[in-house]
């Protein structure tokens, strides 16, 4: 498998993701928003929640295999297996960055 290069404020959210809630809300501006499961969440505090909550619901490993930028966003396919219906699948990550952190993130299959 190639490795990739991430931009940094994402490759941090993704080793974040290993670290739990705070330091993936931390990944996030002020305003940032995460759109997940139908579900939006406004701001670090929320996001937090939102990473709290589905750390507890799943185990699961998320890995980065593909990337792509358009339309000022970038978009990460990866890898995710865990103890979930469906597990492995492949989700899509389209982030985008804003002053070297994440101001949206949205995960679709």
């Amino acid at each position: 498998m190639m490795s990739l290069t991430l931009p940094s404020p994402i490759a941090a959210y993704f080793a974040a993701d290993k670290a739990g809630a705070d330091a993936v809300a931390a990944c996030f501006t002020a305003q940032a928003v995460v759109k997940d499961e139908g579900h939006t969440h406004h701001g670090p505090a929320a996001i937090a929640a939102w990473k709290t909550a589905a750390s507890a619901k799943y185990n699961y490993t998320s890995t980065p295999i593909a990337m792509e930028e358009a339309e000022g966003r970038v978009v990460v396919t990866s890898h995710v297996a865990g103890d979930f219906p469906g597990s492995p699948i492949a989700l899509r990550y389209a982030f985008v960055v804003e002053g070297g952190r994440i101001a949206s993130l949205e995960i679709t299959p």
